[in-house]
């Protein structure tokens, strides 16, 4: 991937405990910015269209400077415990996306 171009993170997550999961986008919020991260979708209503290979549940998506920045904030030792509260509290897909 280009490191010059920006790189989204779209995450579509399936929430199973709402409590425990608010800690955790609080928690992930500090973090994401750290690592030059900027949020666009946080979990907004959704209109599908057209849903004939996917039907999204809650779609996050965040901004990076490039790929680098995103895998780096996906592997840091600072998430790896708030992942963690995710993994535990969701069900998810996450995908890293080149932009221009």
């Amino acid at each position: 991937m280009n490191q010059d171009k920006p790189a989204y993170l779209l995450v579509d997550t399936a929430i199973k405990n709402f409590e425990n999961y608010e800690e955790y986008k609080k928690l992930a919020l500090p973090i994401v910015k750290k690592f030059g991260g900027e949020y666009f979708v946080r979990g907004g209503e959704i209109d599908v269209i057209q849903d004939e290979l996917w039907s999204p549940t809650r779609i996050v998506i965040i901004k990076f400077p490039n790929y680098k920045s995103a895998k780096n904030f996906l592997d840091s030792s600072e998430y790896a415990p708030v992942k963690k509260i995710r993994l535990n509290n969701s069900k998810a897909t996450s995908i890293i996306i080149e932009g221009f």
